[in-house]
């Protein structure tokens, strides 16, 4: 049984590896945790609905009333900036999960038995890649038409191959194992071999990736919403304030696109030290 030990360690051995010299990793997870506890706890934070309008109270600065002042339309920008954070950070990890299920399986299936199966798969992969994935995702969701469940199925079908790829590449690795080869010799089956021990040997790489992976589609989704393809109105989300407060640059109404741009700036950066982060341990590991 010693010959397998390795395979029970898997992603959680680079947890046990934790130390306080990981800074990235430890600052990451604060921005990260407060960002999304901010916006979980919109309604204790903020007494206004992000999409009541005050007709009388349009373009107003900052006040003891409303804490970062008001839009153009008299809705208060704290609020719109923390239901929007909600929105666009659901969507953006959602959006992770199906491509990561799927991408997970295809790789370690293609990596472990090789074959027609990886060869079918990774032509279709070859075709997904050949466009640009911001051009791909947009042309889906203007076919399939603007809203959640269409940014949704659009970066599921597109995503996918990144993981698809990386798992691929490190199944193929831990294949050649003499663990695995113990495993086989023992009669124990593909189906355990894969979920038992390829899967806990291969999934860090794609977790790591997963981080940058819900940057990507925080960008996408604040670029749909920019050009009107995102979150349907009147839900609101960061793209679709920058959008609104664009036209208000000239008369100095900065904070109604800056504050929107930095949300995602923090948001973006806290995942980016996360991912930092695991990479490290992951460097560590090995």
């Amino acid at each position: 049984m010693s010959t397998l030990t390795p395979t029970r360690n898997g992603v959680f051995s680079s947890l046990r590896k934790l130390h306080i010299n990981n800074f990235r990793l430890y600052l990451g997870i604060f921005i990260v945790l407060t960002v999304i506890a901010m916006v979980m706890m919109a309604p204790y934070l903020t007494k206004f609905d992000p999409i009541e309008q005050d007709l009388m109270n349009t373009l107003q600065g900052r006040s003891a009333k409303h804490f970062l002042g008001t839009d153009n339309l008299g809705r208060d920008i704290w609020s719109r900036l923390l239901y929007g954070g909600r929105a666009d950070l659901f969507l953006a990890s959602a959006a992770v999960l199906a491509p990561f299920i799927i991408g997970t399986i295809l790789g370690a299936i293609c990596g472990y038995f090789s074959g027609w199966v990886d060869t079918l798969v990774m032509r279709i992969a070859d075709v997904v890649v050949a466009f640009p994935f911001y051009v791909l995702v947009i042309s889906l969701v203007f076919i399939l038409g603007n809203g959640v469940s269409s940014i949704f199925i659009a970066i599921s079908l597109v995503s996918w191959v990144a993981y698809a790829r990386i798992v691929r590449g490190e199944t193929m690795i831990v294949r050649s194992k003499e663990f695995i080869e113990a495993a086989q010799t023992g009669g124990i089956s593909n189906r355990k071999i894969i979920t038992r021990h390829i899967f806990p040997n291969v999934i860090t790489q794609a977790v790591v990736y997963a981080m940058s992976d819900i940057i990507l589609n925080i960008g996408v989704i604040v670029t749909l919403s920019y050009f009107g393809l995102g979150i349907i109105p009147p839900t609101p989300d960061w793209g679709r304030m920058i959008s609104e407060g664009q036209q208000f640059l000239a008369g100095g109404y900065y904070s109604l696109t800056i504050l929107p741009a930095i949300a995602v700036i923090i948001t973006s950066l806290g995942l980016s030290f996360i991912g930092d982060g695991l990479a490290q341990l992951l460097r560590v590991k090995r």
